[in-house]
């Protein structure tokens, strides 16, 4: 037992330095192999490596995916306008050149991030100064995060870092200004409002002047129109009474006073104080229809008594 440990022990040394003399890449990553503090060689296919073992030669590892720069608060950044803007923005980018990038930051990812967010608010202030709100907020967006990308990914080149993409995600007024901003676009709105609502009222009082002038003219076409109706009918109605009398005169009288007794005595309570020898009243003792001419002086009918009444009981 005791002449095994030594080859125990001799192995696990000799497993060791193995496993130092080999190291793998991932996909995602880069290799730097270092030998005595200076880089040798850089690695950027994915597989299993060979090395010297430690202190001859270590490795260090960047990663080559896309990565993101976020601003944590927004820029204020002031446009051609003295008008102050709070400005969202983030960064794609990733590391084109390692041997750089290592020289440049030490592999240190947060002082890369750090120097790229100085040049991105460099960029940004160039491209916002001599621009409008509304060129900023619409008209030339497009054009601003273009020439953002393009001062950004020149002075970063130098660095090993390739600038993939630049977006301004979210631009507003700042606090101070953002309520005069609101005052004026509300005021500019309520303007607006009431044009419309002057010009709506005069657009109806318009329709209703011609609605009632439509009106007018419709009512006295009707007029006219019903006057002729009733003239021509009122023709018709004579004609037809005239030829009526022509046929008949006796009954056309007894006819027509039937009528007047109807409307005379068409209630109970009315009462008239009439001559009973009057002509108004031939018909109405005849039971056969045929008038009863006047007496004299005394009113009195045929067959009737002499003695005219002083006046006719209430009519029923």
């Amino acid at each position: 037992m005791q002449r095994l440990l030594p080859i125990l022990v001799g192995l696990l040394i000799i497993l060791a330095a193995a496993s130092s003399c080999v190291f793998i890449v991932r996909e995602r990553d880069y290799a730097l192999v270092f030998s005595l503090g200076e880089v040798r060689k850089v690695i950027n296919e994915p597989g299993l490596y060979f090395k010297a073992p430690p202190p001859f030669q270590n490795v260090v590892t960047l990663d080559k995916r896309v990565l993101t720069i976020e601003s944590t608060d927004a820029e204020r950044i002031q446009t051609s306008e003295k008008k102050n803007l709070l400005i969202d923005s983030y960064v794609k980018w990733r590391i084109a050149d390692p041997r750089l990038y290592y020289v440049t930051f030490g592999g240190n990812e947060r002082a890369a991030q750090e120097r790229l967010q100085a040049q991105i608010r460099d960029a940004l202030n160039a491209a916002v100064n001599v621009r409008t709100v509304k060129d900023v907020v619409s008209a030339e967006r497009e054009k601003v995060m273009a020439e953002i990308l393009a001062n950004v990914a020149k002075r970063a080149e130098p660095l090993g870092v390739q600038i993939v993409d630049v977006r301004l995600r979210r631009i507003e007024f700042a606090p101070e200004i953002s309520e005069s901003v609101y005052r004026r676009m509300e005021a500019e709105r309520t303007r607006v409002a009431n044009e419309l609502r002057s010009i709506g009222a005069a657009e109806g009082e318009k329709i209703r002047a011609e609605a009632d002038r439509r009106r007018e003219v419709i009512l006295a076409e009707a007029y006219a129109k019903a006057q002729a109706i009733m003239g021509e009918g009122d023709a018709q109605a004579s004609s037809v009474y005239a030829a009526a009398y022509g046929k008949d005169p006796v009954f056309y009288t007894f006819y027509k006073s039937l009528e007047a007794y109807r409307t005379a005595f068409s209630k109970p309570s009315d009462l008239l104080v009439v001559d009973p020898s009057s002509e108004f009243f031939q018909f109405f003792k005849s039971s056969m229809g045929n008038p009863a001419a006047p007496t004299g002086a005394q009113g009195g009918l045929p067959g009737s008594p002499s003695a005219p009444a002083a006046a006719p009981a209430p009519a029923r």
